[in-house]
This record gives C-alpha cells, sequence and structure tokens, in this order.
C-alpha cells in the first residue's frame, strides 16, 4: 500500500513540476525553473521507489493518466486554456484506459 502512495507523490510533483515549466516560460525564469527541475527530480525518485513494488506498465499508465487529466484542468482553470469535444472525450478515454489496466491487476 505504501507504493502507492509513493506513486501518488510523484504524480503530485509531475503536477507541480508541469505546472511550474508553464510559469517558466522556457525555464527563462530563474525561480520556477529550479522549482520545476526539483520538482521533477522528486517526482522520478519517488515513481523509482514505486516501481519497486507496482508493474511498471501499471504505474507508469496512472502516472501520465493522472498527469494529462490534472494538467488539462489546471491549463483550463488558472492558465485560461480552452477545452475542445475532442480534448473531453481524449481525457475520457485515458482515464477509462487507466482504470481498465488497475482492474486487471
Amino acid at each position: 500500500m505504501l507504493h502507492y502512495f509513493l506513486l501518488g507523490f510523484a504524480i503530485m510533483c509531475e503536477i507541480v513540476a508541469t505546472t511550474l515549466l508553464k510559469y517558466s516560460e522556457g525555464l527563462t525564469k530563474l525561480w520556477p525553473s529550479i522549482g520545476c527541475i526539483g520538482a521533477y527530480i522528486l517526482c522520478y525518485f519517488f515513481f523509482g521507489k514505486a516501481v519497486t513494488k507496482i508493474h511498471l506498465g501499471i504505474a507508469y499508465a496512472t502516472w501520465c493518466g493522472v498527469g494529462i487529466v490534472a494538467t488539462t484542468l489546471i491549463s483550463y482553470f488558472v492558465f485560461g486554456e480552452k477545452l475542445s469535444a475532442q480534448i473531453v472525450i481524449g481525457i475520457l478515454c485515458i482515464t477509462a484506459g487507466c482504470v481498465i489496466l488497475n482492474l486487471k491487476h
């Protein structure tokens, strides 16, 4: 069970890092860039610990799926980016795929 918390923490760090990447404006702003790099380091550290007990394919699909959904919502609510029907359908497909993969094990 601990490894799923590590995976969750890795996902949160990835979401923070990706959001800071947007704020860093192509890594040209110092503090968002440092925060971004630090969060990515933590992300990969905790993801590496999580996959010692979780199947890599399941962990990676979950990590990517949750990250895609969360960053899409952040881009909409925080950065005011538009969501099309195609994007919403894609997110629903990704979510369904992650659920199906996690039900297998």
